[in-house]
């Protein structure tokens, strides 16, 4: 079975994290979340989450890292020594790595973004310079997928859920996303 894992930083954006780990979760996917240094993390809103974990060398033998957004969770993410040597090895296997927000200066942290194209939070195409910039809301170059902030969870989500193998479609169904999110043409 496929496994994914969100990494929590002190300060991380609740929407964000929180949504991607219900679909995920809600596709069938094991999803652990997992805080950077404890258990127990709050974010960038003060609401406290339990993680399922810590972070480890073990996450390395995931599917899929997902970091999520938020100030300052996504600077404590791309500081984090041991989160690099993770995504590096990850990247590494071609396993995928995923962030979103603010989140992907992390992975120019982790020299990830070379030769990629990638999104971000409004702004982050000038405090980011490696790879190319997209305006696309969520973007997946290989084994590399961003999105670009809170309101683009639920889409960034969905890719996640489906590249792991999972019902996108029946959850949101489920979710009534279609309805909720229905684009004028």
């Amino acid at each position: 079975m496929k496994k994914a894992a969100v990494i929590i930083a002190p300060g991380f954006e609740e929407g964000e994290a929180l949504t991607i780990i219900d679909i995920i979760r809600r596709a069938g996917i094991t999803c652990d979340s997992a805080g950077l240094t404890a258990r127990i993390v709050t974010g960038a809103h003060d609401i406290t989450i339990l993680c399922d974990r810590v972070l480890s060398r073990e996450i390395c033998d995931y599917d899929m890292i997902v970091l999520p957004g938020g100030m300052p969770g996504a600077t404590n993410l791309r500081d984090s020594d041991l989160l690099m040597e993770v995504v590096r090895e990850m990247n590494a296997k071609g396993k995928y790595v995923c962030a979103m927000c603010a989140a992907p200066m992390a992975l120019e942290r982790a020299g990830v973004l070379e030769g990629k194209t990638f999104t971000a939070y409004v702004g982050y195409d000038e405090k980011i310079n490696a790879g190319t910039f997209s305006h696309e809301e969520v973007v997946t170059d290989g084994n590399v997928v961003t999105s670009r902030g809170p309101a683009t969870a639920y889409s960034f989500a969905y890719e996640l859920a489906g590249l792991l193998g999972g019902d996108v479609e029946a959850v949101k169904q489920r979710m009534l996303y279609d309805h909720a999110f229905k684009k004028e043409a």
